[in-house]
């Protein structure tokens, strides 16, 4: 089977050589560029969706680390309320017990107040008869005329009226 293709009709010589031409220059794309060029690929890949991903990694990572921080400063509200209710119960033990001892300071010092006040109008009272017995016989002695504190003394007049009362 022989085809005439005219002028178009290549030689074989021609055709082995850029056969073989052609091959030698898929093994140079082969094994040079196309390594070269998957690795530049792969590159451009990495420093695109590798930093994305890396990216989320540190995302997820930092999310990580503030939920993290969110419960340990959750804890610690509850550890401060605690603390708090805790000074809160102590303050208010500390008032009641000062008010106690102050309640019983002030009862002791009523109570001796008293004492003494009663001590002092006893006392007060005892000079104050005393006095008015003495005005009243010299009231007497100048109403009569004459002194009069010697019968006072002897029928003890002002004793008995104070012991009437």
């Amino acid at each position: 089977m022989h085809i005439e293709l005219g002028p178009l009709r290549p030689d074989p010589g021609m055709l082995v050589l850029g056969l073989a031409l052609f091959l030698l220059l898929l093994w140079t794309l082969g094994t040079r560029l196309l390594p070269r060029v998957e690795r530049v690929q792969a590159e451009r890949r990495d420093a695109t969706e590798g930093r994305a991903e890396r990216a989320e990694a540190v995302r997820a990572e930092a999310e990580a680390v503030r939920e993290a921080v969110r419960r340990e400063l959750a804890e610690a509200r509850h550890e401060a309320a605690r603390i708090r209710r805790d000074h809160a119960e102590r303050g208010a033990a500390a008032i009641a017990a000062a008010r106690a001892d102050g309640t019983r300071d002030r009862e002791r010092l009523l109570a001796a107040g008293r004492t003494r006040i009663a001590a002092d109008r006893d006392a007060a009272a005892a000079v104050l008869r005393q006095d008015v017995g003495e005005l009243a016989v010299l009231l007497a002695g100048r109403v009569v005329g004459e002194p009069v504190h010697t019968v006072a003394a002897e029928r003890r007049t002002v004793q008995r009226f104070f012991t009437a009362e």
